[in-house]
């Protein structure tokens, strides 16, 4: 393994950081899940990475969580160098896997006593940080009775409560509302959003689209052991083409006018109405509604027809998810 250690000014620049990792590889045998990736999380933000199965992000979450080490690459979590101090990163950080760490031959809150243990903090403290994490997740009522006959969603708090016990800055959420029913997944979106108000970094990976865009500052999408792309939400979404602006019309007179006016505008007589690209950004609906405006011309409809991220999704990781027919989403205005 060479794994090399930050020069000067990349370690200045990654203590400014929660998160960075510059050209992180790993491999296994001739296979490369992590090729050469490059990540920057900003603290007290959420950080999405997002891709098929098998692209490599539970790889990058073990690896960033000093589980597993890398190949290669500059690492830093909480400004800690991975190569170095690991145990430094490891009292930084919470870790919430893919599956639950919850015992369920015990309570909950003797669950979060054990983990109040293994922090080593006194045991009035534990006591105290159990008492409030417990409130804080909803689970008091429950926390004397065994995990084994919680519900998922219970469980899941129970298990990001426990991560939360040794005060961590920055945690890892490994597909965290996977198997959770839409009430549960939207109570762990109003927990994850908690966190960051208390300005915690939260490094996310899930396989609901929705989920990143509902939450991530920022999101990666990770493909073939690369990044294909980054920025936020709407930033990706504009990767993608096809997005315009429809104007439906019941005067036909009106829908004429326009019509001639917006030489660029796409024609359905039929329909009397008129598609105009557009990447649905303030500034081109305000320019179209100016435009109308000025001209007298009232239009019964508009509606904003723009990618999601389903649909960046698919264009970016199509070499590894099968196609799928997914049309532009409408907004009506």
């Amino acid at each position: 393994m060479t794994v090399t250690r930050a020069s000067a000014p990349r370690a200045a620049q990654a203590a400014t950081q929660a998160i960075t990792a510059t050209g992180l590889r790993k491999s296994y045998g001739d296979k490369a899940v992590l090729d050469g990736i490059d990540l920057t999380v900003p603290a007290g933000t959420v950080f999405a990475l997002l891709g098929p199965n098998g692209a490599g992000k539970t790889t990058a979450v073990k690896i960033l969580s000093t589980l597993i080490t890398a190949d290669a690459g500059d690492l830093s979590v909480g400004g800690h160098d991975l190569a170095t101090d690991p145990q430094s990163v490891r009292a930084a950080i919470g870790v919430t896997g893919q599956f639950s760490a919850v015992d369920g031959l015990i309570t909950g809150e003797e669950n979060m006593l054990l983990m109040a243990d293994l922090h080593h903090l006194p045991k009035a403290e534990g006591r105290r940080v159990t008492a409030e994490l417990l409130d804080r997740f909803d689970l008091v009522e429950a926390a004397k009775k065994p995990a084994a006959g919680y519900s998922g969603g219970m469980k899941r708090r129970l298990d990001i409560a426990m991560t939360l016990v040794g005060g961590p800055r920055i945690i890892f959420l490994d597909e965290p509302t996977t198997g959770l029913d839409p009430r549960s997944r939207h109570t762990m979106w109003g927990i994850i959003r908690g966190l960051v108000a208390d300005g915690v970094t939260v490094f996310l990976t899930t396989q609901y689209l929705e989920e990143a865009d509902e939450l991530a500052d920022r999101i990666a999408v990770l493909n073939n052991g690369k990044i294909a792309a980054e920025g936020t939400a709407e930033e990706l979404k504009r990767i993608v083409p096809g997005g315009h602006v429809k104007l439906r019309f019941t005067d036909p007179g009106a829908y004429r006018s326009a019509a001639s006016a917006l030489g660029e505008a796409v024609r359905d007589d039929d329909a009397l109405a008129l598609q105009i690209p557009s990447d649905g950004s303030q500034r081109e609906l305000r320019s179209i509604l100016d435009w109308l405006d000025s001209a007298g011309v009232e239009a019964d409809e508009l509606t904003v027809h723009t990618p999601d991220l389903d649909d960046v999704f698919f264009a970016l990781t199509a070499s590894t998810v099968p196609a799928q027919n997914n049309q532009p989403k409408e907004n009506a205005r």
